[in-house]
Formats: C-alpha cells, structure tokens, sequence
C-alpha cells in the first residue's frame, strides 16, 4: 500500500462535498493541490492550496486547468475528475439544453479529462479517478438524467481499462447518496432522499484508501455491495428497494 504524499494533485468540484473532504485529507498529507471548481468561495479561504475558478463542462473549461496546471506542477501525478451534479425530477418536459448540460458536466468532462492526462502524462506513471455513482450500476426514479450521464460513465470506465497503458491507475468511486449539497442541488423542492445515506467524510476517506490500495473500483458503502449481490440472487428483494424509491418519488410528484 503506497501512501499519497508529496505528490502534486488536481481535484475538480473541490469546493464542496466528496471532492472538499478530499482535499482536506489529502492537504494534511503533505500534498501540493489544485483545487478546482466554478465556484471558489470556500476554497479561497484553505491555506496551502492553489484555488482555480473554472467551470469543467466546456473543453476550454478543462484545456485551462492543464494550462494552469503546468504554471505550477512539472508533472500530475493524481487527477480527481470528481465534479458533476445531479436533477431530481420528473421527466415529462422537452428540453434539450437541460440534458446537454448535465452530460457535459458529467460525462464529457471526466471523459476529456482522461484523455488530457493521458496526454500530459506521455507514458510516465500517474493515477486517475473518477467519482462515478451507485445509481451508475442501478436506475433511479427521479435520477433518471443523472443516472443516465453515471451508467454512461461506468460503461467508459469498464472499456478504458482494456485499452489504457499500464502506466495509468484508474480508481473509480461508487458512493450511495452523500449527505452533501448534492440533494439542494438536485431540486429547489424538497424530497426524501434515497436509502442509505453515508457522510462525505467516510466516502472521502474511503477513496483516498481505495486510491492507495490500487483498487480499480471503490464501494464506500458495505450494505450496497450486500445489496448488489443479492439483488442477482434474489430479485424480488431489488424490486421492494425501488418500490420503496418509487413511492418516494410519487410522493414528491404529487407535492409539485
């Protein structure tokens, strides 16, 4: 097991959430950051860190964070394309626009992100990870953009590993529901959050484990691993999961 320290790091979507708690761990380690996000508010105000102010769904968005990036780094050595958002809602509106920003976020940025790092890497080592999702394995009512642009992340995942060079350590993370601003974010009416929910420091400190053992993917959550493998066996208990789910989001439906 390889510690991070010393190493010169990007985080994106840092400024909140998975990606702050992230920070702040890898911070206390020693390590040189970038932090990355549209909105720099908080980050400002960490010491020790470079605060970049960027929005990552556009490639001139990413091509910039590289750009600055070689102002202060020779070499990345970890990149966390860990930024995105979720909507929850109900999907009985035409709307293009809404669904174009929430795959550029989602899944073109982690996507062009690989490839500029694979190309500023140019054979020498590195690690790149991805906070991909639970509902990137499982749909959703409600999520069901969100977990459209976290399957479309999985499926590059699960390709790219046959084609990456061995010089590349690919993490991915598959948190259940964060108790983050991820559900504000989600909707500006209030809704019953999906079960379980875990807290971004333990799926934080679960990655960066994850990160450091080499893991391919990490499931920060013991009782969804559980759940996956019974699902397969026993299938009734998946559909009394997403009943409940659904319930909810009738629920939230006829609030509206």
């Amino acid at each position: 097991m390889a510690s991070i320290e010393g190493m010169n790091i990007i985080i994106t979507g840092a400024n909140s959430g998975i990606g702050y708690h992230m920070m702040m761990k890898l911070l206390s380690k020693g390590n040189r950051i970038m932090a990355v996000d549209k909105n720099t508010d908080v980050l400002c105000n960490v010491d020790g860190i470079i605060p970049f102010e960027c929005d990552v769904s556009s490639k001139d968005g990413v091509d910039s964070i590289f750009d600055e990036a070689s102002k202060h780094f020779d070499k990345i050595d970890l990149f966390v394309a860990n930024a995105g958002f979720p909507y929850y809602e109900s999907m009985d509106y035409v709307d293009w626009d809404r669904i174009d920003r929430i795959f550029r976020t989602n899944v073109h940025s982690p996507i062009y992100s690989y490839q500029s790092y694979v190309q500023h890497l140019n054979g020498r080592d590195g690690i790149f990870t991805i906070t991909d999702s639970a509902m990137g394995l499982m749909g959703m009512p409600g999520f069901t953009l969100y977990t459209s642009t976290k399957f479309a992340v999985n499926g590059f995942q699960d390709a790219i590993r046959l084609e990456k060079g061995d010089n590349i350590q690919l993490t991915v993370l598959y948190p259940v529901a964060t108790d983050t601003g991820f559900f504000k974010a989600a909707s500006e009416s209030d809704f019953e959050r999906p079960f379980p929910v875990q807290t971004p420091e333990h799926v934080a400190s679960s990655m960066i484990c994850g990160i450091e053992k080499g893991k391919k993917r990490v499931f920060p959550c013991r009782l969804f691993s559980v759940a996956m493998f019974l699902f397969k066996i026993f299938p009734p208990i998946k559909w009394l999961y997403l009943s409940s789910e659904k319930r909810k989001f009738e629920r939230f439906r006829n609030r509206l």
